[in-house]
């Protein structure tokens, strides 16, 4: 299963990633992350890593070398990519958690992200999992990577939703560029939700726009505290089992 977290940004996109991410180790699953954000710096040590990995736009020469699609033989000239087959020192791994990157833009007037798109939509296109294999991918926000077809390598869709209306706005544009391109198993999680009514509203507001909620977190001190230190809370939070059983009825390891 290869799930995208999607959404507005600031909704805590990556934050819910790294929560899935880890609710997946605990359930004895083997997990890979993909970050596929070229803006967010920060996904390496929210998943307990000291430093990024080096990301795959460098080892096919960088933004030349996949114009030009010249050099040594590389994993991307294979019909299927499974996480044994990445280079050492392009993953991070560490107890059943491993961690790629795609690209990122680390300095001004570098030119658009278009190269790690393209890049990105062919590694998730080849990426092949074992039985107990679970990749998920942190997106740039917004819809943009719609248009560049990264989610024609994806299996199901996670929409992060916050109270502000524009990020409903936001989940309902997904919802429909991800039905345009077939994916079947799209849902919305209500973040950082103040209170029962407002996750209420919340939820009545998806439906209505036929977008299926998987659940909700709300606004937690925990992971507040636990985002200033760039980390993800140690224990497990029940609200992510409880999505997570959604989104997986039928693998969940229990």
């Amino acid at each position: 299963m290869r799930i995208a977290v999607c959404g507005k940004g600031g909704s805590g996109k990556s934050t819910i990633a790294a929560l899935l991410a880890s609710e997946a180790l605990h359930r004895g699953y083997r997990v890979l992350v993909v970050d596929g954000d070229e803006s967010n710096a920060g996904l390496f040590q929210m998943l307990g890593f000291d430093d990024p990995p080096r990301p795959l736009l460098d080892f096919i020469g960088g933004r030349e070398g996949l114009k030009k699609k010249m050099g040594e033989p590389n994993i991307f000239e294979l019909a299927q990519i499974t996480t044994a087959d990445i280079p050492e020192k392009y993953i991070l791994s560490n107890n059943g958690l491993s961690l790629v990157a795609i690209g990122k833009i680390m300095h001004a007037l570098e030119g658009c992200a278009c190269p790690m798109g393209a890049l990105n939509r062919e590694f998730l296109k080849k990426l092949t999992l074992e039985e107990d294999e679970i990749a998920i991918v942190d997106l740039e926000a917004g819809v943009e990577h719609f248009g560049r077809g990264i989610e024609t390598g994806i299996d199901s869709i996670l929409i992060v939703v916050e109270p502000p209306l524009e990020s409903v706005n936001v989940g309902r544009r997904v919802h429909e560029m991800a039905s345009d391109i077939g994916i079947r198993s799209i849902w919305a999680v209500l973040n950082k939700v103040p209170s029962e009514q407002i996750a209420a509203r919340l939820s009545d507001e998806l439906q209505s726009r036929q977008i299926a909620v998987a659940g909700s977190i709300h606004f937690n001190e925990q992971i507040f505290s636990a985002s200033l230190e760039g980390v993800i809370p140690r224990e497990r939070l029940e609200a992510v089992g409880k999505i997570f059983e959604v989104i997986l009825p039928d693998k969940s390891k229990g």
